[in-house]
């Protein structure tokens, strides 16, 4: 099968649209750069789109390597003919190339191997003719020094079918069937550690599984959260996990399949079949049906995780303001640091206002003294240990103008001060002042700051660590550089990491882009790109029109209008008598524009309306802005919360069961998905956003386990 059909059977996009991505991604074009600039080669396809295209020609092409590796296996096996060659390039899916390839794959010592060595092949074509009425008799001529009785013949014969049923694709198919219809995924705790008497199942560990001791449901109705929490409790060794179905039943349609008549055959096939079922098909197959199940779980929650990444990152930014940003803690003491429009540190220390310490009124002094000093304009809280204490804090303070205060959650703040990157820009800090610079920058721009941190330490995910990573990194990768390619990046303030997902760059001419900043000061113009180290015309390119200028000589050079695109612009300023300058911001004259007039073979309506829609309103971030959110004061911890509170809070994840929500203690509520709505619930997300404010009912609260039920309040 061909690339493109098989792109067309698994997409159901145009073929014109097909045929013309694979060739823009075969140059090397990304797919936010397809997706915005290249709108009439691929129909107007979205990013969605083209990632499946990128997706099934990457499941494509693993497909054919190996189709190559297994024809070219055959072939040194001289069991290859001309019609087997075409029955392999046929299969369009990599199980029903593998199971082809069963009968050819080179086996060691199994007993069906043995057997044929013993000379036994001939007895068990035989027996499976079913033609025979004294099979026991022609058994007895197959005797030799290694078979020495009928007995032992007729079992080596039975191996040998109970493998040719395993290799049966019909057969593999029928169970497939069965399991995908009716399979059972059953546990069952285990109920002490091995060498001791202690019972498993009563420690803190295993109590979190404790639903899933003695659990039995059908595997396709298993959603992938409940999988994945019974797969992790199995790798924990805190229960066993089985697949189960009919086996008796199963065993008798295969029977049905492949006994034709009656004689002295018939109890040796049917003994085969039975050995073929139990000892190669189920475990082979029931492994495969949980595998599957299993990637299944994976996708959903990859994508769960995917959808709250994306959210996160494009979080409302409060903006270039001068922050106060506090790390709260209570026997460290809390890091303060203020930071610049451009984020930059201008200073730190640290201030002690609670136990042991409890210098209240000198934090007070400083916090004060630092707000006038540093013409601070917002304050940014960690949401961690004492941060509750520390915003009552500064509440109480009377800032002599506006200061807007606001909670910041502080998940992977720790991973980032930390981390090589955080060493390479604050060389001369320690963690804690890195830390407390990562809060106050999320608060300005969550987006650039959550970039430098792996999404998995984020703490919106569902099970990140128990599904595939390298499929988890390239989905999370994607949602990355998505969001940063649609929002575009400031290339004089950006960072190595920011600049790294942009379309074309990469992590080396990020550095190369800062290097020269750093070397040969601010970026005046697009052109001003082109003269980075290494960074061609390819990259100049896919990136371009993702690198902003502020207060550039070009205007456009602070939009998401591409270069290659400009002189069109200057044609309409000029076919309408003003200059370029005059066009950008003014609808009535851009609204007035016939953009027929414009269109040609490389550019049509698609491209002509994103340019005027980007002329409008020139850089604008589409995010919203950050608002002041304030907690129940009375609230500071789970024993100060009761059922029929009514409470705010802030959604900080979202799973396919409900979402969490925190409302200002340690412990995050769960609003269960039968709980956010009197209607049936089918997307979480159709209903809360993450980082959303709402209220939120308490319905009940468990001390010991540290849960607490909620109800969205409408």
């Amino acid at each position: 099968m061909q690339l493109i059909s098989y792109l067309l059977k698994y997409t159901q996009l145009p073929e014109k649209s097909i045929k013309n991505t694979v060739e823009l991604l075969n140059e090397d074009c990304t797919i936010p750069f397809i997706s915005r600039y290249r709108k009439e080669k691929t129909g107007d396809l979205d990013e969605v789109q083209i990632g499946d295209i990128v997706k099934f020609k990457e499941q494509f092409e693993i497909l054919e390597k190996r189709k190559v590796a297994i024809i070219k296996s055959v072939e040194e096996q001289n069991a290859l003919t001309d019609e087997l060659r075409k029955k392999f390039e046929q299969v369009v899916d990599l199980t029903s190339l593998e199971d082809l390839y069963l009968p050819y794959k080179k086996k060691r010592n199994t007993k069906s191997e043995i057997a044929i060595k013993n000379g036994l092949e001939p007895l068990a074509k035989i027996i499976m003719s079913q033609n025979n009425d004294d099979i026991e008799f022609i058994a007895s001529k197959y005797l030799n020094k290694t078979i020495v009785n009928e007995d032992e013949a007729l079992e080596g014969a039975q191996h040998i079918i109970a493998e040719w049923v395993n290799e049966r694709t019909d057969i593999r198919n029928l169970i497939r069937n069965q399991l995908e219809k009716f399979a059972k995924i059953t546990t069952k705790v285990i109920s002490t550690k091995t060498g001791t008497s202690t019972p498993l199942s009563a420690s803190d560990k295993a109590q979190k599984f404790r639903d899933y001791f003695d659990w039995s449901e059908a595997l396709n109705r298993c959603p992938s959260h409940r999988l994945l929490a019974i797969l992790r409790a199995e790798n924990e060794k805190i229960i066993r996990v089985k697949i189960e179905i009919d086996d008796e039943l199963t065993i008798k349609k295969i029977a049905e399949r492949l006994i034709k008549s009656r004689n002295s055959s018939t109890p040796y096939l049917k003994i085969a079949i039975e050995d073929a079922y139990k000892r190669l098909l189920y475990p082979s197959l029931s492994n495969e049906i949980l595998k599957l199940a299993k990637e299944k779980a994976d996708a959903d929650a990859i994508q769960v995780f995917s959808n709250n990444l994306k959210q996160l990152l494009l979080g409302a930014p409060l903006g270039q303001k001068r922050i106060l940003a506090i790390d709260p803690g209570f026997k460290s003491g809390c890091k303060v640091v203020c930071l610049n429009e451009q984020g930059d540190l201008i200073h730190n220390e640290t201030i002690y206002p609670h136990p042991p310490q409890n210098d209240v009124s000198g934090a007070i002094k400083k916090i004060s003294t630092l707000t006038e000093a540093y013409k601070i304009e917002a304050i940014a809280i960690g949401n961690g240990t004492a941060s509750r204490e520390t915003e009552h804090l500064v509440k109480r303070i009377h800032f002599k103008n506006a200061i807007e205060v606001f909670i910041v959650s502080e998940a992977g703040a720790s991973i980032y001060s930390a981390s090589k990157i955080a060493r390479d820009e604050f060389p001369n800090f320690d963690v804690t002042v890195r830390g407390s610079v990562s809060i106050g920058r999320r608060l300005a721009d969550p987006l650039a700051e959550l970039v430098k941190i792996d999404p998995k330490s984020i703490g919106v995910g569902q099970y990140q660590h128990d599904v595939d990573q390298t499929k988890l990194k390239t989905s999370l990768d994607t949602v990355v550089a998505s969001c940063v390619n649609s929002v575009g990046v400031n290339i004089n303030t950006a960072s190595v990491p920011l600049l790294s997902y942009v379309s074309g760059i990469g992590p080396k001419l990020a550095e190369n882009i800062v290097t020269y900043r750093n070397e040969n000061g601010a970026y005046t113009s697009r052109q001003d790109i082109k003269k980075v180290p290494r960074l061609g015309g390819k990259a100049f390119e896919q990136g371009a029109a993702f690198l902003r200028i502020k207060e550039a000589k070009n205007p456009l050079d602070d939009s998401a209008v591409h270069p290659e695109r400009y002189s069109l612009i200057t044609t309409m300023a000029k076919n309408l008598g003003v200059t370029v300058q005059d066009l950008i911001g003014n609808k009535k004259t851009l609204e007035s524009i016939d953009l027929k007039n414009y269109c040609t073979d490389d550019i049509g309506l698609p491209t002509l309306k994103d340019i005027i829609k980007e002329l409008e309103k020139p850089g604008l971030d589409t995010r919203e802005k950050a608002k002041v959110f304030t907690f129940d004061q009375n609230i500071k911890s789970i024993t100060d919360v009761h059922e029929g509170q009514l409470l705010p809070g802030i959604v900080n994840n979202i799973t396919n069961f409900g979402c969490f929500v925190d409302i200002g203690i340690k412990e995050s509520g769960l609003i269960h998905v039968s709980n956010l709505s009197d209607s049936f619930v089918k997307d979480v997300n159709e209903h809360v956003t993450l980082q959303q404010q709402i209220i939120v009912k308490v319905l009940e609260v468990d001390v010991a386990r540290k849960r607490i039920q909620l109800k969205l309040h409408k």
